[in-house]
């Protein structure tokens, strides 16, 4: 879910209520809250739990919460998380972070199976791979998934090799549940043998996405090639193109035009060039 922020940058409760009303009228099954596209490491402390307890309490239930809690340390992501339960949410979803001297296999791996110790709630692994210069180490990924709180995997590295060790991981641990982080590769992670999807573009396409995951599972693999392929030309438009040249301005002025937000501000500073504007606006009135 991106994060509504008003001009000096702190959450816009109502927008947040309204957005978690129209996540649930979406079929949505669940929020994560204050990832990469929710800006989270980029939030004061107080405004990701105002952020944290807006989502919970307008969600009465109606949708699990995850919440990130990443950062340099066991004793800081302790802290995040405990924090992130008290303001409600249900599962403390750890990724890398973005700073870790030196950054041994051993210390990474230490890193992660301690936080997730350490934390109140059931916790998920956000694997970014190689899109982060901090990762676990492909031949321990299994060991992390194995940690007893572990409950689920939002997996973004688009790595066949890193999604082998998270289906490994699965077949010894049935209940952990694998999400694809990767928009672009839909129908690749489904037929792998992944659970469901977990994706900051879900906010603007959850019809599309939904089409492509029935069809999937109905056995009709033609149509659901054409809906996914609908789904990335969505999306590059909503996004400026394969260099996803406007990326989140684009998604929240997207929320602003369904009358979800009240203003696009963003700590990223990336672009909403014409070429968005323009299909945004088509989109949202035709969808088209």
């Amino acid at each position: 879910m991106p994060t509504p922020l008003l001009p000096d940058f702190r959450v816009d409760v109502a927008a947040v209520e309204r957005s978690v009303e129209a996540a649930v009228a979406d079929g949505l099954h669940g929020l994560f809250i204050a990832g990469s596209c929710g800006e989270g490491p980029w939030l004061t402390n107080g405004e990701r739990k105002r952020l944290m307890k807006a989502a919970a309490t307008a969600s009465r239930g109606r949708l699990k919460i995850g919440a990130q809690v990443s950062d340099n340390s066991m004793p800081r992501v302790r802290e995040n998380a405990q924090d992130m339960a008290e303001a409600g949410a249900d599962i403390a979803i750890i990724a890398a972070p973005a700073t870790f001297l030196n950054a041994t296999p051993d210390r990474i791996v230490a890193h992660f199976m301690e936080s997730a110790e350490a934390c109140p709630i059931p916790v998920g692994i956000y694997d970014l791979g190689r899109h982060r210069p901090i990762m676990i180490p492909e031949n321990r990924l299994k060991d992390v998934y194995l940690h007893p709180k572990v409950v689920l995997v939002k997996d973004s590295s688009a790595s066949p090799e890193r999604r082998q060790q998270a289906l490994a991981a699965r077949r010894e641990k049935p209940s952990l549940l694998l999400f694809n982080g990767d928009e672009f590769r839909v129908l690749e992670y489904l037929d792998a043998g992944y659970d469901n999807l977990m994706l900051g573009g879900a906010s603007a396409t959850a019809p599309l996405l939904q089409r492509v995951i029935a069809l999937f599972d109905a056995g009709k693999m033609d149509e659901a090639r054409a809906a996914d392929a609908e789904l990335k030309r969505v999306l590059w438009g909503i996004y400026g193109g394969e260099s996803i040249a406007c990326w989140l301005h684009g998604l929240k002025y997207y929320m602003v035009r369904r009358g979800l937000f009240s203003g696009v501000t963003s700590f990223l500073g990336y672009p909403l060039s014409d070429e968005c504007r323009a299909f945004v606006d088509r989109y949202v009135a035709h969808g088209a």
